[in-house]
């Protein structure tokens, strides 16, 4: 049987109008951070509360041949976790699909006036609120996908759904669920992720790679008394100048270039690929970004900006402990000065060996003698994605054709998704990693959004390839 197209269309419209915001606003409103920013989140109930929210609205569809449960391991953030049987009798293979149900802190105070990352808003055709776009709605467009395909009486595959709980954590809960759960899953022919996002909302983007990340708090410490700086400074080295000091050994401070241990040689065909995303994004590439006054990207070479965010490693301070606010700066010498950095490593780059590195950089030959530590809280190795078989590949050309009218590109994104690598390194399956955070949509900052009509487009999409998988013999 063939797939009725505007059938499709349809029933996209109709599922995200009056089936998936309303449910998508409610978990909006849910504070559930990752555990790795919560340490109440076992027993202050927002994490609870979500699962069992999506578990809920999951049970309501009516999907066939479903198993459905909250799994849990004691100590780790729970997982849904779902089965869904063929309808296929022959050829029957197994699709995971992907999706992540935790969100990242909420930056209360930088939101629009009368938005609010824990309140839902419809405006513009966007819904902002935080984790919508990043990554609540996987789980809806997930089942609604496969939804559509039973309402049309498709022969379909057999799908394994997981939904994760510690994916802005860098997923340290999900490989225990992996492993225990490992003959229930079976060897994918078929990983679906809806985490990841978009060059713009004018076709279908698929994710090629994704970076590797590393953090961890770095710490410099001269006294083990504050003191008063008139009488200190000019004797005592100060924690934060060391700090610069050793920060440079990573990061040149005036060429932003990174130390080349953690360089990586870029594929000849992932460049080609960069230049095309480059050629079509245009500016869009830093025009995205909220710009404070007359600051600029860092050069105007749009592939150079789409290597470095892509396959270049980076470095971030993402947070500070030992400073007090400048209302309370009195004229003291500190005795220690703590940052958070963030390091976004290359796809084909292992992890564990960048935390070696850096605090190899970090921590020898201390300026002054200072006792300088760098402890690793969080890392996760990138992902280089296999290359995608012909028959998938006409699929992802059909379905931008024919949802958005243009053609599919193929992107690679400067973010992470760890269970990527995990699956990858398992299986040899291929992959549609693809997502809604395009252009402004802001995940992780101020006034994240996903957008609607593309919303909608893509969940068409995703119906489209699921079916065209399946028919393929």
């Amino acid at each position: 049987m063939s797939l009725d197209i505007e059938k499709v269309k349809e029933f996209s419209n109709k599922a995200w109008d009056e089936n998936i915001l309303p449910t998508l606003s409610e978990y909006i409103e849910i504070p559930n951070q990752s555990p790795l920013y919560d340490a109440e989140w076992a027993t202050n109930g927002y994490t609870e509360k979500a699962i069992q929210l999506l578990e809920k609205w999951i049970l309501a569809q009516g999907i066939k041949g479903m198993t459905c449960e909250i799994k849990r391991i004691e100590g780790l953030t729970p997982i849904i976790f779902m089965v869904i049987e063929a309808t296929k009798t022959e050829n029957v293979k197994t699709v995971l699909m992907y999706g992540h149900m935790d969100k990242q802190p909420p930056l209360t105070e930088a939101w629009d006036e009368g938005l609010h990352p824990y309140k839902a808003v419809v405006k513009n055709n966007r819904l902002y609120g935080r984790g919508g776009a990043d990554d609540g709605y996987s789980t809806f467009a997930s089942i609604c996908a496969i939804q559509a395909l039973q309402q049309q009486n498709i022969p379909h595959d057999r799908y394994v759904v997981i939904i994760e709980g510690s994916e802005e954590s860098g997923s340290i809960h999900l490989p225990q669920y992996v492993e225990k759960f490992q003959a229930e899953i079976q060897t994918p022919s078929l990983v679906v992720c809806l985490d990841s996002g978009c060059g713009n909302y004018d076709q279908l983007w698929v994710t090629s790679s994704l970076r590797g990340v590393l953090t961890g708090d770095l710490t410099v410490k001269v006294l083990n008394e504050a003191c008063h700086s008139g009488s200190a400074s000019g004797i005592v080295p100060s924690s934060f100048r060391i700090l610069r000091q050793v920060l440079d050994r990573v990061e040149n401070q005036i060429t932003g270039e990174i130390d080349k241990r953690l360089h990586v040689e870029i594929p000849p065909y992932r460049l080609e690929q960069i230049a095309k995303c480059a050629d079509i994004l245009g500016s869009t590439i830093y025009d995205e970004f909220s710009w404070y006054q007359g600051t600029g990207p860092i050069t105007k070479d749009l592939t150079q900006l789409m290597i470095n965010k892509t396959w270049y490693p980076s470095v971030c301070i993402t947070g500070a402990e030992g400073l007090p606010h400048t209302s309370n700066a009195g004229n003291v010498m500190r005795t220690h000065t703590t940052v958070k950095v963030s390091v976004r490593l290359p796809p084909s780059f292992k992890h564990t060996e960048a935390g070696d590195i850096l605090k190899e950089l970090f921590e020898s030959n201390p300026p002054y003698g200072a006792t300088v530590t760098f402890k690793q809280d969080k890392s996760a190795s990138g992902w280089d994605s296999p290359q995608t078989k012909p028959f998938l590949e006409k699929a992802l050309g059909e379905a931008s054709n024919l949802f958005y009218g243009k053609d599919h590109v193929y992107m690679g994104e400067g973010g992470s998704i760890p269970f990527m690598k995990m699956l990858n390194d398992r299986f040899q399956s291929q992959f549609i990693v693809t997502g809604l955070l395009g252009p402004a949509s802001n995940a992780h900052g101020p006034n994240e959004f996903l957008d609607i009509p593309f919303a909608k487009k893509l969940l068409c999409c995703v119906i489209y390839l699921l079916d065209a998988h399946a028919k393929n013999a």
